[in-house]
């Protein structure tokens, strides 16, 4: 039957005008993204079919465009307009940390870290630098390792954040293999960095680790 038939409310995109995003399961969601299905299958139908053949909606985002565009009802235009939609999602999570104190907006600071980090199939770390004010001054990538490493020089870190006239530094790294535990090198090098910043009067306010689910904060583990 197509979704046209169904009873009002429960279509799509009814569904969300009236109840709003949230309401929507990954299905209807991806089925309003996708706005058609195919022959014998609606768009709501073929969602399910790609969420299942994914794994899941975050793994069908990361998916390369090869391992997209090879799904049936999928295609370059489609690839294009989700990459398109996943980087307005990176810039309006930007802005918004630019327009409000990060210690102010936690969630919002995870939120684009994740975006910016945990679809990565190698290793990066970088830096968010505030102000006095904890006012967001820029995002910047220090390192890029291998898939399960990345080489952070404490002299650049130090060199990066008095070059953004930073007062305070909440790192950031992703875990490629989806384990977002800390290590021990991890926060060995978190203390090597606080002590580096403490001689020049920038505080490290958090390091964050980015994996599956929600990001792990050092801060809230009282390691800072």
């Amino acid at each position: 039957m197509a979704i046209t038939d169904w009873p009002e409310d429960e279509r799509p995109r009814e569904k969300l005008l009236a109840r709003g995003p949230a309401a929507l399961s990954d299905a209807e969601l991806l089925a309003i993204f996708l706005r058609t299905g195919v022959v014998g299958r609606s768009a709501v139908d073929l969602a399910r079919d790609l969420l299942a053949r994914f794994g899941g909606l975050r793994l069908l985002l990361k998916a390369s465009r090869e391992e997209f565009c090879a799904a049936h009802g999928l295609g370059d235009a489609k690839y294009a307009q989700l990459q398109a939609v996943m980087e307005i999602a990176r810039r309006h999570l930007a802005e918004r940390l630019k327009d409000r104190t990060s210690l102010d907006a936690p969630a919002d600071t995870r939120n684009f870290l994740s975006l910016k980090l945990r679809d990565l199939d190698h290793e990066a770390f970088c830096a968010l630098y505030l102000d006095s004010a904890n006012q967001l001054l820029g995002f910047e990538v220090l390192s890029s390792g291998t898939i399960n490493a990345a080489s952070v020089y404490t002299r650049e870190v130090v060199k990066s954040a008095l070059r953004q006239q930073a007062a305070a530094v909440i790192f950031a790294h992703n875990h490629p293999s989806g384990v977002a535990e800390p290590s021990a090198s991890d926060r060995r090098l978190t203390e090597r960095l606080c002590a580096a910043l403490a001689l020049v009067d920038i505080r490290v306010l958090d390091h964050f680790v980015i994996g599956e689910g929600p990001p792990i904060s050092f801060a809230e583990r009282g390691w800072m």
